[in-house]
């Protein structure tokens, strides 16, 4: 049986990912921190960071191994040149989308074991309270047209994909006996 995911993101060559890991996180660190800073941080800066300032975030992406180190500061998202963290979060690229798109609950990601955090959980979920605060439209809207466009295709295919699992789930509960 297939998977209900396969085909939303394309297959990369399965020695790509190895070979990114051995890259600098460096220019994914400002990849991601320039992005969320145009973006998610006009809507972001509204809310109390205070206890986040300073503290500094990983995100790795399992599947393409990639890796961004960034703290939080006053003027919003700065890359880090090292790759130490307070807390890291590692998923897939397709979670982390179904978590950026708000398609998928990071309690039931973490309890399958799709979300990995490590090192400080408390300020991890401190973080998660503050992203869940922001309403994604507002964040959408700062987004160029075509970018935006192409998230809307994503997100329909992963709403889709989502039926089609919980179908298949579904079916196959009825058929063990």
């Amino acid at each position: 049986m297939t998977n209900a995911t396969d085909g939303i993101l394309p297959r990369l060559p399965a020695a790509l990912p190895r070979l990114l890991e051995r890259l600098p996180h460096l220019p994914v660190s400002l990849a991601l921190t320039t992005a969320l800073n145009r973006t998610a941080w006009p809507e972001l800066r509204r809310l109390d960071w205070q206890r986040l300032r300073g503290r500094r975030f990983g995100v790795r992406v399992r599947d393409l191994g990639l890796a961004a180190y960034f703290a939080v500061t006053e003027s919003g998202f700065a890359p880090q040149v090292t790759a130490v963290a307070d807390v890291t979060y590692t998923a897939r690229a397709e979670d982390f989308l179904r978590l950026a798109l708000r398609l998928e609950d990071p309690d039931t990601l973490f309890f399958d074991r799709r979300l990995v955090i490590e090192g400080d959980t408390e300020l991890g979920l401190a973080a998660k309270n503050l992203l869940d605060a922001v309403e994604l439209a507002a964040v959408l809207d700062r987004l160029p047209l075509p970018l935006r466009a192409g998230i809307g295709i994503v997100q329909r295919r992963l709403v889709q994909t989502s039926a089609i699992a919980t179908e298949q789930a579904h079916t196959a509960e009825q058929v063990v006996p």
